[in-house]
């Protein structure tokens, strides 16, 4: 489990405020401005829009209802609702693309996915994301809902953005992502909102379109004079799809691709589908199911049968390299007819790349041809392609981001494998891989036990593990760990189930959780003891005194560490040990025992260096200082907190960043610096807060010193002021 065993290991962020000028220092250390921010382009992330026909009334209301908006000083929210395949994506999108002139600031865009077969999004998730698009470094977005929505609300406040929020499930999913200021916010769903009127929402219910629109998309999709040669037929035709325009679209698609078929053939074939669907019809879309079944026997033998499969996709979004893996190269031109035919929805401008969607409608027309036309063990062979292949990518960008771990043995067909491209930049494009690709990987995770491949559980969520400390993913840490469990479990993997126990169990720690984390780590204690494993029991040792540590029992937790810190290096893992006495270093420090942490703090840290890791010889330096000041020696807690905070700041490590500039802070106060002291203090203070750690001890104290040392205002009945000969003295001083 290398790189597991530090205990606040905050890698991400970017530099704010003061910087420490870290090299010759005479008489103090003197504070700088940091450099400018890099400034963060807006995002675009609306998809592009199609062809609307008979929607001027619409698009009018609107805009009328975002001018009033707007001269009353408010944001925009409408919220459009309608039938499946009626076009409300389509509104929406007309709508906001002509506004981009006047919304500098960007536009955001989520898939909320009221008809996602993994459910709804989480409205935590979908504004995290918006935070990182708005320029907040992964590593400084909160945990926590509410933070990460005043954060959120905080940032548009002053920014003219829009933001489309499709396929709503209900007002309560939606209220989180609003923006503050004047934005504009478009939201569609299936059902109608009004509960979104008290948040000052306008309604707007989609209607099918007017045959005689109907018929003008018709003769927009084809382009070829058909509907003015046949206008009955083309009349009688989009009456059959019920004036729905994704049903009209298809049907079009259908009769463009068979330029001499005329419309009535159309008509005719669209009558029996609509007989023999008429007992499936749900909210009246057995008008897109019957056109989605004329399409699909018009595909090509290989493009039908890559609809099916994909189906079969457990998420909502799949890449190219997906489709590559479950149909080989013949994907390629599949594709292509698939997209030809209106099948899939191309979303490459919203996440960059090659990616599709289908329309919730299509996925369950193609789930419903799969089972259909393929049978139970070809469906279970091609989720488990669709498996292995995350899986060996996962793996790759595993390997990147942490070349050394130790991982579990991992099992996938090399045949079924499509390797991602991770380009020039190395371990941050493998990590954004794995991040943009998470809602797959979950729904992998989710679906391994039920299609009988439980080590696909463990496996995946084993080689997730660089992404969930990095990019702070507690949600699926957690969620993915206990699905690995009970997959380990139910297979009788005991090495699965310690490894799932401790990885599951540092998430429990970092979210807080530290209590049931102390119980998962006992666990895995007894399983490694009872196996004769001594090295993964000791490293047991180390954790198990982390938990007990920040559950307020220090002795127990130094009693802990000392014993990880002779047992470790006797299992021949050096680093490790040296981890463990440097958290027995960070206990007596606690305790006011400052010559004992220095004396285990330094020696942690010439291990450290020896073994390579310079971010946690940065720590043990910064405790070697903040201990020095303790005991008055002052030269050399200079020395220490000044070299710890320039290599903590070169790694983005925040946290451990601002305990430096706590240490700084006290120093300067030991000087009769009470200026640069509160300078310090404040800079650390503000770095608890971008790491959501504002409410830590360390934070605490760096709080409440600082607040010592403001100055009081003079009292305006108070005593006359001193001759300007005497003394001032500055508080805390």
């Amino acid at each position: 489990m290398r790189g597991h065993e530090h205990s606040n290991n905050d890698l991400s962020g970017t530099v704010h405020g003061f910087v420490v000028q870290a090299g010759s220092v005479q008489g103090g250390i003197h504070v700088s401005g940091g450099a400018p921010r890099e400034e963060v382009p807006p995002p675009w992330q609306l998809p592009p829009s199609v062809r609307i026909t008979d929607r001027t009334e619409e698009l009018r209301a609107l805009e009328v209802h975002r001018c009033r908006a707007t001269e009353d000083g408010h944001p925009t929210l409408a919220a459009v609702s309608g039938l499946g395949g009626v076009g409300k994506t389509a509104v929406a999108l007309a709508w906001l693309h002509t506004l981009r002139p006047e919304f500098p600031g960007g536009q955001l865009y989520a898939d909320l996915g009221a008809q996602a077969p993994d459910g709804p999004a989480d409205p935590g998730e979908v504004v995290g994301r918006f935070l990182r698009a708005l320029g907040v470094p992964t590593g400084q977005v909160p945990p926590a809902l509410g933070e990460r929505v005043a954060l959120y609300r905080s940032l548009t406040a002053d920014r003219r953005l829009v933001v489309l929020l499709d396929d709503a499930a209900t007002a309560a999913q939606v209220r989180p992502l609003l923006p503050a200021g004047r934005c504009v916010t478009a939201v569609t769903s299936r059902r109608r909102m009004p509960g979104l009127s008290l948040d000052g929402g306008h309604v707007l219910h989609l209607d099918p379109l007017s045959p005689e629109a109907a018929v003008e998309l018709l003769d927009s999709t084809l382009a070829d004079g058909r509907v003015a040669a046949q206008p009955e037929e083309a009349r009688a035709l989009v009456l059959l799809c019920a004036g729905l325009p994704l049903a009209v679209r298809i049907a079009g698609a259908r009769l463009a691709a068979r330029p001499r078929q005329g419309i009535t053939a159309m008509v005719r074939a669209l009558s029996e589908e609509h007989e023999r669907l008429e007992a499936l019809a749900i909210e009246g879309d057995h008008d897109v199911r019957a056109a989605l079944d004329l399409s699909y026997q018009g595909l090509p033998p290989a493009a039908a049968r890559l609809y099916r499969l994909l189906g079969l996709h457990p998420g909502r979004e799949f890449g190219g390299p997906v489709a590559r893996a479950l149909l080989g190269e013949e994907a390629v031109d599949a594709l292509d007819a698939l997209y030809d035919a209106n099948l899939l929805v191309d979303v490459a401008e919203a996440s960059g790349g090659e990616r599709y969607r289908f329309h919730d409608l299509v996925r369950l027309h193609a789930a419903a041809r799969a089972a259909q036309d393929e049978s139970g063990e070809e469906r279970t062979a091609a989720l488990l392609r669709i498996g292995h292949h995350y899986l060996a990518n996962a793996r790759r960008a595993e390997e990147i981001v942490e070349p050394e771990r130790p991982s579990l043995e991992r099992d996938f067909e090399p045949e079924c494998v499509v390797e991602e491209d991770f380009g020039q930049r190395g371990a941050e494009a493998a990590l954004d891989w794995l991040e943009g690709e998470l809602p797959n990987l979950m729904a992998v995770v989710r679906i391994a036990r039920p299609v009988g491949a439980p080590e696909l559980a463990w496996q995946l969520t084993d080689a997730l593990w660089p992404l969930f400390p990095r990019r702070k993913r507690y949600r699926e840490w957690h969620e993915a760990h206990q699905e690995g469990l009970l997959a380990a479990e139910e297979a009788g993997n005991e090495e699965a189930v310690c490894r799932m126990l401790t990885s599951g169990a540092l998430g429990k720690l970092a979210s807080g959780a530290h209590a049931e984390g102390l119980e998962m780590f006992e666990r895995a204690a007894a399983s490694f003891q009872e196996r004769g494993d001594t090295l993964g029991h000791a490293r047991t040792l180390n954790y198990r005194g982390l938990a007990h540590q920040r559950l307020g029992r220090p002795d127990r937790a130094a009693e802990l560490f000392a014993r990880a810190a002779d047992a470790l290096p006797a299992c021949g893992d050096l680093r490790a040990g040296a981890l463990a006495r440097l958290n027995l270093a960070d206990v007596a420090f606690s305790q006011g025992r400052y010559e004992e942490a220095v004396v285990d703090a330094e020696a942690a840290r010439l291990t450290l260096e020896a073994a390579g890791d310079p971010y946690n010889a940065a720590r043990a330096a910064g405790l070697t200082g903040r201990a020095c000041v303790g005991l008055g020696r002052l030269g050399h807690a200079e020395a220490e907190l000044s070299a710890a905070l320039s290599a903590l700041r070169a790694q983005a490590a925040e946290f451990e960043a601002a305990r430096v500039l706590g240490g700084l802070a006290q120093l300067s106060e030991r000087r009769g610096q009470p200026h640069q002291a509160r300078q310090f203090y404040r800079e650390a203070l503000s770095l608890y807060s971008s790491v959501g750690r504002s409410e830590s001890a360390d934070a605490e104290e760096a709080r409440a010193r600082l607040a010592a040392l403001e100055p009081t205002p003079p009292d305006p009945e108070g005593p006359e002021p001193r001759p300007s000969g005497e003394a001032q003295g500055d508080a805390g001083e």
